[in-house]
């Protein structure tokens, strides 16, 4: 049995942009409660997510970024306050958010920094709010900071991690990590996206490196697992990284209420599955995996939970 880290907060909770928004406070509830009423904790070590600092924003953001959202959140207060400030149609900070968004990103690099000690394997991080879509001077779609990126960007300054590979499968396209990682030779970018969906745009793939497989709505696992096999599985062990991470969207779920493909909880165990073999082979099987999409709160649940107990089998 792996030895799984399990990084979440209560503050994540308190991020709230208006009642009703799809990107809601009760997502962190639903995984916890199916993670009790399946018994996962008695195979997690749990952990309280810790900030990130300005310096691992800074990884992959501007600085001006970095200030931008720092200046545009709320103060704190007595907790009556319940002014919202936007920074784009879908993304909007409270008085929590910031605090929110820095536990968010750093949990990803506290996962990476476990997973490379010797007490994990794995580690899941069941946070919010989410980051693929945040771009380097762009808070966008729920996403105000690139935590997955940051994580690879602070992996790579590790000892002996010298190749980091990011798998994201979610409905929509990982745009901001795609954004963030650039032209970085080190990193091998893999993002599966209903297309034509938000945000509309992908960049062009790169032989061994970048990969974009765009799905067609109604599509399901057959033809998501067809295409992984084909175009992402080959180049990723032909990559050889040292520690792979997940950008885990739940969206792609048929019940999703935002999405249109047609996934269900085998298909997110099995790209889990598929994920760990690369990771026994090339990385001493060394996963980090963070929460992006799921709006769906069932659904949500029970598929956070069978990619958490396909990574601690």
């Amino acid at each position: 049995m792996a030895r799984t880290a399990f990084i979440t907060h209560e503050d994540c909770v308190k991020h709230e942009m208006t009642p009703g928004h799809p990107e809601q406070p009760a997502r962190i509830g639903a995984v916890l409660n199916e993670f009790v009423t399946q018994g996962l904790f008695q195979m997690l070590q749990r952990f309280e997510a810790v900030e990130a600092t300005r310096q691992h924003l800074l990884l992959a953001h501007p600085e001006s970024h970095v200030n931008h959202v720092y200046e545009s959140a709320p103060a704190a207060s007595d907790g009556t306050d319940q002014s919202l400030v936007p920074l784009d149609p879908d993304t909007a900070l409270n008085q929590y958010s910031l605090r929110a968004a820095l536990l968010a990103a750093g949990a990803g690099v506290q996962a990476v920094d476990l997973v490379m000690g010797s007490e994990f394997d794995n580690a899941f991080c069941c946070v919010r709010p989410p980051g693929h879509h945040a771009e380097k001077t762009q808070a966008m779609g729920f996403c105000f900071f690139g935590s997955i990126a940051i994580a690879a960007l602070h992996a790579l300054e590790q000892p002996g991690i010298n190749r980091v590979a990011i798998i994201d499968f979610d409905v929509h396209h990982g745009n901001g990590t795609e954004d963030l990682i650039g032209d970085h030779d080190n990193i091998f970018f893999c993002s599966s996206f209903q297309h034509p969906f938000y945000p509309g745009k992908f960049g062009a793939n790169v032989p061994g490196r970048k990969i974009n497989i765009p799905l067609d709505a109604g599509s399901g696992g057959a033809e998501f697992k067809a295409r992984m096999e084909s175009e992402c599985m080959p180049a990723l062990e032909a990559f050889k990284p040292d520690m792979i991470l997940i950008s885990a969207g739940f969206d792609a779920h048929k019940d999703d209420p935002l999405g249109g493909l047609n996934w269900t909880e085998d298909d997110f165990a099995w790209i889990t599955r598929e994920l760990l073999g690369v990771a026994e082979r090339h990385c001493k099987g060394r996963v980090v995996s963070m929460l992006e999409g799921g709006y769906n709160l069932d659904a949500l649940g029970t598929s956070a939970a069978v990619h958490v107990k396909t990574l601690i089998a």
